[in-house]
């Protein structure tokens, strides 16, 4: 299979296993196949289409980790991405019970052409990295009003992931000079990979159209420019990917995650 160099560096992400993982995370590894499970049973399968398994995914290894999280009563994700084999892939992650929930866009580039956006917000607005318990609450609720549905246990989340790794990811916001926060994103720096993914990249509905987000971009790839990394990486929305591919971000593949949850009986 062939690729461009941005493709074939994200393959190499998809099964990078970092150095350090979440608490209690694990690794499981299957031949072609990485799992990350979580604290809570969820499997997350990975592998890359460019290893063993360049000619297709088979029958066989679909099943195998539907009847292995069914053993265990937890659900699993499968990423399938865009340029996977075979090409009916989709359809038979349906076949065996897998759910497509909503599709992203992955896009890649070289940090420097990043890094050297200007990250200078729009007037009145200033960025800073957060760390403390408030302001977590504050991006919580800037999401909720965002998105619709509730993001306090994912605001939860990122701040014991911030404290127990501090090192592995960055918060960011955007506030008012009377101190509202207006927008919000961060980045997670995989060690030994050569990436860092952008997250999270959101805005307050009145203050869209004022280039805060392309400042959350180029400040977060400044960061990791200053570390070293050589690519940054993002799972674009329909609604960011139009202002990533402005700002240089590169269409490498699609991804959309497939889950299988488990039937009660199961469990």
């Amino acid at each position: 299979m062939k690729a461009d160099p941005l493709l074939e560096a994200y393959e190499r992400l998809r099964v990078f296993v970092p150095t350090q993982l979440p608490p209690r995370w694990t690794v499981e590894r299957d031949g072609p196949v990485v799992r990350l499970i979580e604290p809570n049973g969820m499997g997350h399968v990975c592998y890359t289409a460019f290893g063993e398994l360049s000619d297709g995914v088979p029958d066989e290894l679909i099943l195998r980790e539907r009847e292995l999280f069914a053993e265990r009563g937890a659900p699993v994700e499968w990423m399938l991405h865009g340029h996977d084999l075979p090409a009916d892939l989709p359809d038979r992650l349906r076949a065996f019970g897998f759910t497509p929930t909503v599709d992203g866009t992955v896009m890649v580039e070289k940090v420097g052409e990043i890094a050297r956006l200007d990250p200078t917000p729009a007037p009145g607005i200033q960025l800073r990295e957060v760390t403390e318990k408030e302001d977590f609450k504050r991006i919580a609720a800037l999401y909720n009003d965002v998105w619709g549905f509730d993001h306090t246990m994912t605001m939860a989340g990122l701040r014991r992931e911030q404290r127990d790794l501090p090192d592995a990811i960055t918060i960011v916001a955007a506030q008012t000079t009377e101190g509202e926060i207006v927008s919000a994103g961060w980045v997670r720096f995989v060690p030994g990979s050569g990436f860092a993914m952008l997250w999270g990249g959101s805005t307050a509905a009145a203050w869209r159209g004022r280039g805060i987000y392309r400042a959350l971009v180029a400040y977060r790839a400044r960061l990791a420019e200053r570390r070293g990394y050589d690519h940054v990486q993002v799972t674009a929305s329909q609604e960011s990917r139009p202002i990533l591919d402005r700002l240089g971000m590169v269409a490498v593949t699609t991804a959309m995650p497939h889950l299988w949850t488990p039937e009660k009986g199961d469990q």
